[in-house]
């Protein structure tokens, strides 16, 4: 990453998209800016690389590259010195037409600190793949984020598709699901994705949910909903990655006022009290922090704000069950989701797959965030919930 960041700034006028699988990813490397930008200007006043770059034949590529230029190094010093790093990309490399990254899904919560980071340029979402195998491509890449829709490309797999309804009851183990193939998928309708690669993997259950939005010709094409997984469970509430996406979205709105977002969040079921809680742990992003940051009065808000926007089961478990306790925010350091990345790549994740869990148990995982807390919130009162109506 160091190379290619200081790659990046040499020839920095030839730049014309910035991006990376993930828009996790890519805010990575911003922050990986922010803090070696002085070590990189060093390196570019000098044209010697850091000597903490050991690798022989990187050595040598950049030899070739990297020459003495105060001049930039200037330029990067005076941009990188400020606090306020909004629009630092078009800044730093002015010809970039637009960032190619994936934003659907959870990555959507992304959307607005690119968008401070970028000046608001376009953003691509050109794919959708994992590390199993390519799944399609989004045939109008440059549409807002919250309309792409995927075209599955038969080439790629055999791609089979389980119904996937969340009111229907479970099946029984010894049940195989039913499965349609790609050509027998209905417009509206949800499915688990199911694929046999040429790699050698059967019939696996990739985890991902999807809606088909329509069809490209005779393709289908795809909006990606959500993980599979229930994420948050304490009694008989049930919380899955899409709701808890929604109630952090509708949370931020409190925080706008204070020109403050949400960057990173995870969660867990905190079952050891009595009752048992929803946990958040959220990592700000305060964009003037000397004059206006939100108050402990406000984060508090956020929690009720986000009870509010959660499923009645477990509204109702809050008011009138008194089996779930108020939901907690818990804030943690700037940073600190970098460490937990750089925890997952130590233990063998791939930086480029890499993203943040959304839910975590792990104990090692759940110390690490914890020694990071800077301020702990609960929701001040119950969320509202009346009882449905019988006919």
């Amino acid at each position: 990453m160091y190379t290619q960041m200081v790659c990046g700034l040499v020839m920095r006028h030839q730049v014309l998209r910035v991006g990376a699988v993930f828009a996790s990813g890519l805010l990575r490397a911003i922050r990986f800016l922010q803090l070696n930008w002085r070590q990189l200007a060093h390196d570019i006043h000098n044209g010697t690389l850091n000597p903490k770059i050991t690798d022989p034949s990187l050595r040598e590529s950049m030899s070739g590259t990297l020459k003495p230029d105060p001049e930039l190094s200037s330029f990067i010093i005076k941009e990188c010195c400020e606090e306020n790093w909004e629009g630092i990309i078009p800044r730093i490399w002015p010809n970039t037409k637009y960032l190619d990254v994936i934003v659907t899904g959870a990555m959507a919560q992304y959307i607005p600190t690119l968008d401070y980071y970028s000046n608001g340029l376009p953003l691509a979402c050109t794919m959708y793949a994992s590390s199993e195998c390519y799944f399609g491509l989004n045939l109008k890449p440059m549409c807002k984020p919250s309309e792409v829709s995927y075209t599955i490309m038969p080439n790629m797999a055999y791609f089979e598709f389980i119904p996937h309804d969340p009111s229907a009851p479970p099946l029984s183990k010894h049940s195989p699901p039913r499965l349609v193939d790609l050509a027998d998928v209905e417009v509206g309708k949800e499915y688990e994705l199911v694929i046999t690669t040429y790699a050698g993997l059967c019939r696996y259950r990739v985890g991902d949910i999807l809606e088909v939005t329509g069809f490209h010709n005779a393709a289908p094409q795809f909006r990606f909903v959500r993980r599979k997984n229930v994420l948050l469970s304490i009694d008989s509430d049930k919380t899955d990655e899409a709701e808890l996406q929604k109630a952090i979205d509708n949370a931020s709105v409190l925080l706008r006022e204070f020109n403050t977002s949400v960057v990173e969040y995870t969660s867990f079921a905190d079952t050891k009290t009595i009752p048992g809680h929803y946990v958040i742990y959220w990592e700000l992003l305060v964009k003037d922090p000397a004059n206006n940051s939100p108050s402990h009065e406000v984060l508090d808000k956020c929690c009720l704000a986000m009870e509010e926007s959660l499923n009645s089961v477990y509204r109702q478990g809050r008011v009138a069950d008194n089996s779930i306790g108020p939901l907690e925010i818990r804030v943690v350091k700037n940073g600190t989701f970098e460490e937990l990345m750089d925890y997952a790549i130590s233990r063998g994740a791939s930086i480029n797959q890499y993203k943040a869990p959304r839910c975590v148990n792990f104990s090692p995982i759940m110390e690490l965030l914890d020694s990071r807390v800077v301020s702990v919130h609960f929701s001040p009162s119950a969320p509202h919930w009346t009882p449905e109506r019988r006919r």
